[in-house]
């Protein structure tokens, strides 16, 4: 897999993904999009794989889409049936929020480190993640009013989810900064720290934990609570009741009783490629 955009490692069971597009505030130009496909498809693939940390370089996570990659898709070439046009566009950005998906149904859960400002589509990304720690002075920026863009690739969607929805919508409207403090207070950020060596330690600890877990039941709760976003109450225990009643027939429940019983560490395989 041959990346320009992002760097890719896995060590311990843990996924390390970090934009490293610096000189440019991290953008996300036309390769962003389909190259954090590929390497979430590769996480995917990887039963060794129990935890992600997303991870950024340089001053900002990132200033989100680059702008030059926006006006190319927006207008100019050559004249178009108008129809045509409109439905080329709507599979454009169809193929743009695919890039969030896979995040959001990553299999194993996803822990964002944010520095400085995640902007626009990076508000877009950290949204698609389980977890979300930051350094003191992070923002975060629904941009694409102040471009006069209706965010469209995920943000609108996720954040209700993780937000009051008066405040959402002050956010949105106004394309105000939302600082650190503040979003720690809404919960937003599970965590603020001084710097990103300590936000990524944090990160580094907290994916460490997840992934000593079981593996299938990491899985299940994962996929049980995005599955209960657009369920009612009722559906999601009977979601969950069918879950268990399929999953829980290993050898992981009778390793954690032993285990807890003995005062130990209990140890999980990897799950079945």
């Amino acid at each position: 897999m041959e990346l320009t955009t992002l760097d890719y490692q896995v060590k311990d069971g843990i996924a390390h993904v970090t934009m490293n597009r610096p000189a440019e505030l991290n953008t996300m130009n036309r390769a962003f999009w389909t190259e954090l496909i590929e390497v979430f498809a590769a996480i995917d693939a990887d039963m060794s794989v129990r935890a992600v940390i997303i991870a950024s370089t340089g001053r900002h996570f990132t200033a989100g889409l680059d702008l030059g990659m926006a006006a190319a898709s927006l207008g100019g070439g050559a004249p178009v049936d108008p129809g045509r046009a409109r439905e080329s566009f709507r599979r454009h950005v169809k193929q743009m929020q695919e890039t969030f998906n896979v995040v959001d149904r990553c299999r194993v859960p996803v822990i964002a480190v944010v520095q400085g400002g995640c902007i626009g589509g990076g508000v877009d990304f950290v949204t698609a993640c389980d977890i979300r720690i930051c350094t003191e002075d992070a923002f975060f920026t629904i941009q694409e009013v102040n471009i006069a863009i209706v965010a469209d690739v995920g943000t609108l969607q996720r954040i209700p989810y993780l937000l009051p929805q008066g405040l959402i919508r002050e956010l949105a409207f106004t394309g105000r900064r939302f600082p650190a403090a503040e979003a720690r207070g809404h919960g937003f950020v599970n965590a603020v720290h001084a710097d990103q060596a300590a936000a990524l330690a944090a990160a580094g600890a907290m994916a460490a934990e997840i992934a000593a877990k079981s593996p299938l039941v990491i899985a299940g709760i994962k996929q049980v609570l995005n599955e209960g976003r657009s369920q009612t109450i009722e559906q999601g225990l009977e979601y969950v009741a069918v879950w268990n009643a399929g999953m829980l027939q290993g050898e992981d429940v009778p390793n954690a009783v032993k285990a807890q019983m003995a005062r130990q560490q209990a140890v999980f395989a990897d799950l079945k490629a």
